[in-house]
């Protein structure tokens, strides 16, 4: 199993090694830089596909928070295009919106989709809200019975 670095911590991934190696490229560009080129971009594009722009603008939205407990739990909020917030796993590569489970799952047309590529790309850009949880929030978040702020 492949992983990568994401400040100083090393992830498990299910993603093939030339998206592992094109996240670690964007990750110390993005260090050294505060942007991503444009060679990285198309990169990004070619390996992700229709969802890499989407999921860019997500990521300039501020909209993935990464959402820890106490117990080291961790999981990724992303609020979507439409408003809803999802629940996304990078460590087991799951993300419960419509697009994941046809083109992802069920198609085998994409590595990913949007929330998933956003939650990624914020972790090696170091881009991601924080927020602590206790871990009986975590437990319901987890179970997806936790509903969202108002």
């Amino acid at each position: 199993m492949q992983s990568f670095s994401s400040e100083g911590s090393s992830m498990p991934s299910f993603l093939p090694a030339v998206a592992e190696q094109l996240l670690k490229d964007v990750q110390k560009t993005y260090s050294e830089t505060s942007q991503i080129p444009d060679d990285l971009l198309i990169a990004l594009r070619f390996v992700f596909g229709s969802c890499t722009l989407q999921a860019l603008d997500l990521v300039d939205q501020r909209s993935v928070t990464c959402v820890s407990s106490p117990s080291g739990r961790k999981a990724f909020q992303v609020l979507g295009g439409s408003g809803r917030l999802y629940t996304c796993y990078t460590s087991c590569h799951y993300c419960p919106c419509p697009a994941f489970a046809f083109s992802v799952l069920r198609r085998n047309e994409s590595l990913v989709c949007k929330h998933i590529l956003a939650a990624y790309l914020c972790q090696v850009m170091g881009l991601c809200q924080q927020e602590q949880v206790s871990d009986q929030h975590m437990t319901l978040i987890l179970s997806g019975r936790a509903q969202p702020d108002a």
